[in-house]
């Protein structure tokens, strides 16, 4: 069965670790880093339950400040910007392109789907050198609610032209692949970490990396010759 294939961006396919150096240069340790990126996700579940639907990138600016204080760091506007800046300059991981670029050769219709502004997300794929890999861009913004929520699944499937059963999500996130799995979807787990899937049930699909969850989905969803 060909499915379309849509990802999931910051730690699926780019690697957040770059992070590590404007925050050891800001506070002294890079340590704040994880601390930053929980505070946002939280602040975008927060967003979603309460109906206060903000971007991502003031979500980003008021956890950093949040982090910032928390640690009686006084933060200033260039580290702040550095920060906030190299989100647009990330890396992929190693596999990444060469995964990728197998997937599309297999004939799959991508798309990216993240928590993320479009523009941001345009910005690090070509920084990344993996745009021209995707047919679209797609984020939370059109539908004013976070992921896991299943508006933004629904939606992408939509843009995408066809059912939620016809979309695998690929993410480095287990409430993200719990998220689309809830919504109708199929999804694959990058393992890039530890997960806990909130009922215990992990996706059909779980791999170390893009390359093996590529593979996996070649034998699984590969369309037609």
């Amino acid at each position: 069965m060909a499915r379309v294939l849509l990802f999931d961006v910051n730690e699926t396919l780019l690697d957040l670790s770059a992070l590590r150096a404007p925050f050891a240069r800001a506070f002294g340790d890079p340590a704040p880093l994880e601390e930053w990126f929980v505070r946002l996700l939280h602040a975008s579940l927060v967003a979603t339950l309460t109906d206060a639907y903000e971007d991502f990138g003031t979500l980003a600016r008021r956890a950093l400040a949040a982090v910032a204080a928390r640690r009686k760091v006084v933060l200033a506007d260039g580290d702040r910007d550095a920060i906030l800046g190299a989100m647009r300059a990330l890396p992929p991981h190693p596999e990444v392109p060469e995964a990728l670029a197998r997937l599309r050769a297999a004939g799959f219709p991508m798309a990216t789907l993240t928590n993320s502004s479009p523009a941001m997300v345009r910005a690090q794929l070509e920084h990344a050198g993996i745009a021209p890999l995707f047919d679209l861009v797609l984020s939370v913004e059109e539908v004013h609610r976070y992921k896991p929520a299943p508006e933004p699944y629904l939606m992408a499937a939509e843009r995408m032209g066809v059912s939620p059963a016809d979309v695998r999500l690929v993410a480095a996130h287990d409430w993200d692949v719990w998220g689309a799995m809830r919504a109708g979807c199929a999804a694959a787990y990058v393992e890039r970490g530890p997960a806990m899937f909130p009922p215990g049930r992990a996706p059909e699909i779980v791999g170390p990396d893009l390359s093996a969850v590529a593979d996996a989905i070649l034998a699984v969803d590969a369309p037609p010759a």
